[in-house]
């Protein structure tokens, strides 16, 4: 006579599940996306950006200077001077060469500090610097 119990414990062998290939798969796809990230670096304010008829979309500012109506220079997040615009452009494009700068600069901004910026991150090497403006309403 079959003992069943027997039969049963002798083919009875824990099937374990192997996890190892889904955590590569998991560090491979948060590698990935790491990578591929672009990271946004904001200004830190808020402006009242002012209005062009011709003002057109770009795809990617990799490094955004914000001047307030005050005239305060803003890079992510922090106020600083306009003596220190230049480091922190030349940092900036040491880790990408080719970083596009924009200038957030309110509509009440003085000129004199946007031109001055603006001069800095020319002389710091930035071949492309430009405005932000706003579309008028009832445009794209």
């Amino acid at each position: 006579m079959i003992n069943v119990r027997q039969s049963l414990r002798r083919n009875s062998k824990t099937e374990g599940i192997n996890i190892a290939p889904l955590i590569d798969l998991v560090f491979l796809l948060l590698i990935f996306f790491m990578v591929t990230t672009s990271f946004v670096k904001e200004t830190g304010i808020d402006v009242q950006r002012p209005t062009a008829s011709t003002a057109a979309i770009k795809e990617k500012g990799n490094v955004l200077i914000g001047v307030d109506s005050n005239g305060r220079i803003f890079l992510e997040r922090k106020q600083i001077d306009v003596r220190s615009v230049r480091a922190h452009i030349e940092r900036c494009l040491a880790e990408n060469l080719e970083a596009a700068v924009v200038i957030v600069a309110d509509k009440n901004s003085h000129t004199g500090v946007v031109i001055q910026v603006m001069d800095q991150c020319r002389l710091a090497g930035a071949k492309n610097v430009s405005i932000a403006a706003s579309r008028p309403a009832g445009q794209g």
